[in-house]
């Protein structure tokens, strides 16, 4: 209960006011529950346990990997960008209610754990291919898949800025950091369906065939046809060969051209960014969730509107309460985003 015990401190520019400290009863992210129901309806604990092995052995395994794993995206999620937060958002009534329920009693993971599960666990090659199996499985359910038969990839490079001497990060004068830089395929929903991280000095383009071909074969074998888009850097030869092999059609940007630039300008920029397993679990509730009013919300809005509302954690004998303020999210909108999740129509993975 934090410092309830002390009782409240009074403040003498305002002697109606006491301020009282719970710090273990309040929470700045109750809009995750809405993700976090979606990710069950998607059955996302199946497939953690489907393509994702856990080294422990014996009975050292405190926290089940799905509490691990969904602690570190919905930290993501949330905006907490490392796990140096962890230490903090272990007692966080929110990300304690989004765990199995062996955990909602005590604690989620703190900073070590955390850290050992995502430079050790994930890092391990049966896991690091799992992942990527995971997120596949995750945006091409039956529910989340699109009926359209047309589909569009865009093929893109970012950079993930680094601070010290990670290894394999190196400067980038594109982007004028030490960085590494790596390269994703996204759908023409959002969804990212494939990403591989690279040194930070490689070309935009290095290594796109083994990152975007076998999307490509993936779709086509559903019987759906597949145009891609991408900019100057992917203007190869070897590229637009391996896609007219395929019949994908494609439109790629031209090398720069300082006439075509100026007349462009306003249109070039662009958020840069690097998505996650975060980031797509984000925008299917983005896409498939939200109300008509809110659908244009970018990702960093529903950060910012949604999923960061404050909310006080209320224990009784069988159940719990979590007591949301009404900001943005309000009472109305939460329950029409929940009935959106539960209409959704698909049976468990």
């Amino acid at each position: 209960m934090g410092d309830a015990k002390a009782g409240p401190v009074r403040l003498s520019f305002n002697p109606q006011l006491r301020v009282e400290f719970r710090g273990a009863t309040v929470t700045s992210d109750a809009g995750l529950l809405l993700p976090r129901e979606l990710d069950e309806r998607l059955g996302l604990s199946t497939l953690i346990e489907r393509h994702l092995a856990d080294p422990r052995t014996g009975h050292n395994s405190q926290f089940p990997l799905p509490d691990l794993f969904r602690q570190s995206i919905y930290s993501r999620l949330a905006g907490y960008e490392d796990t140096n937060d962890a230490e903090r958002l272990a007692e966080d009534p929110t990300f304690r209610m989004l765990a199995s329920r062996e955990r909602r009693e005590i604690s989620v993971a703190l900073t070590s754990t955390l850290h050992w599960f995502e430079t050790e666990v994930l890092a391990e090659a049966r896991n690091y291919q799992g992942l990527v199996r995971l997120n596949t499985a995750l945006v091409q359910h039956e529910g989340v898949r699109s009926s359209t038969q047309r589909v569009t990839l865009d093929v893109d490079s970012s950079e993930s800025p680094v601070h010290g001497t990670q290894e394999q990060s190196a400067y980038n004068g594109h982007f004028e950091c030490v960085c590494y830089h790596p390269l994703f395929v996204f759908n023409q929903h959002g969804d990212c369906l494939a990403a591989t991280l690279r040194p930070g000095n490689v070309h935009s383009a290095d290594g796109w065939e083994d990152v975007l071909l076998p999307v490509i074969d993936r779709y086509q074998a559903r019987k759906q046809t597949v145009v891609v888009r991408a900019d100057a850097a992917f203007a190869l030869p070897a590229l637009y060969e391996a896609l007219e092999r395929r019949d994908v059609a494609y439109a790629i940007r031209l090398p720069a051209n300082q006439v075509l630039e100026r007349r462009l300008e306003d249109l070039l920029t662009r958020p840069r960014g690097r998505p996650s397993i975060a980031y797509n679990l984000g925008n299917l509730l983005r896409r498939l969730a939200l109300p008509l009013a809110i659908q244009s919300w970018s990702l960093t809005t529903l950060q910012q509107r949604l999923f960061k509302t404050g909310g006080r954690l209320i224990r009784h004998a069988r159940y719990f309460v979590l007591q949301l303020a009404e900001s943005r999210l309000t009472g109305s909108l939460f329950r029409q985003i929940l009935g959106r999740i539960e209409r959704l129509a698909w049976h468990p993975t």
